[in-house]
């Protein structure tokens, strides 16, 4: 597929990365409900973004609560409909990551 999504992490003015929650309830797809600090911007509009949430996965697929971006199970990312409004004044930083993380997939050549 194309790659029209550039994931992102964001902290907060004390350094710490800003989370959210996905899925409370478990009312879609696995019923698993997750913790992201993975995102995707839909829209800007003055200093308010909508940003939807990226579900961490692990290398089998499973949805993964991550709140580190070192986590060592996690391998990817897919995107969702779960959405947050955010202040654009709350953050300090911004960090951009690799295109390829979304809906990645195993390269079986590497992986006996």
């Amino acid at each position: 597929g194309t790659r029209d999504t550039i994931p992102f992490i964001l902290s907060d003015k004390k350094g710490g990365l800003f989370k959210a929650f996905g899925n409370v309830g478990g009312f879609v797809g696995d019923m698993t409900c997750f913790k992201t600090i993975f995102f995707r911007v839909e829209a800007v509009e003055d200093c308010c973004a909508t940003l939807s949430l990226l579900r961490p996965v692990d290398i089998q697929g499973n949805t993964e609560s991550v709140t580190d971006p070192c986590d060592e199970d996690f391998f990817g990312l897919e995107k969702t409909d779960f959405c947050i409004e955010v202040d654009l004044d709350c953050f300090c930083a911004i960090q951009c990551l690799s295109p390829e993380l979304v809906d990645r997939v195993v390269d079986r050549k590497h992986h006996k």
